[in-house]
């Protein structure tokens, strides 16, 4: 396989893809969070936060995303594809992005009380895994944790 080149342009342009579709789950009453797979340079999958909408409390946004790109590539696997998703994973994302041997994992702002990336471990170190995916932080953090902290506040005005 072939390594990836970075591009932090184009990081930035489907990081803020991924924010559009975080805006949309934040619109349908759902945490915004947004996730846009990318393979080959083109969009394969793409998701937003649905576990109300589909009473399914696996349909994060990853999940989403991978679970749409593995149907259209026809493949459970996606090798050198790049997972770009506006909050730092958890665990169960984190496993799926290792099972489905996404590449590279880009994502926005940390997840300081379930980030399984950076913020409560570094679980794509872990020596036991039979993938290594590379990782990216940080990218378009301020709109990636302002999405979030707008729709919380929203929220707890309500209440």
């Amino acid at each position: 396989m072939r390594p990836q080149i970075i591009n932090r342009s184009r990081d930035q342009e489907f990081m803020r893809l991924a924010l559009d579709l975080a805006a949309q789950g934040a619109a349908m009453g759902e945490v915004p969070v947004g996730a846009v797979l990318v393979q080959h340079g083109q969009v394969i999958g793409q998701g937003f936060n649905r576990p109300i909408v589909d009473s399914d409390p696996s349909a994060h946004a990853e999940m989403v995303a991978i679970r749409a790109a593995a149907k259209a590539a026809s493949n459970y696997r996606l090798p050198g594809s790049t997972l770009y998703v506006t909050l730092e994973p958890c665990s169960m994302c984190a496993g799926l992005i290792v099972h489905s041997r996404v590449a590279r994992v880009v994502y926005g702002a940390l997840e300081p009380k379930a980030g399984i990336v950076q913020s409560q471990g570094q679980f794509f170190a872990q020596g036991f895994l039979n993938h290594r995916v590379m990782v990216e932080g940080g990218v378009l953090a301020e709109e990636c944790g302002a999405i979030l902290s707008e729709f919380f506040k929203a929220r707890r005005a309500k209440a």
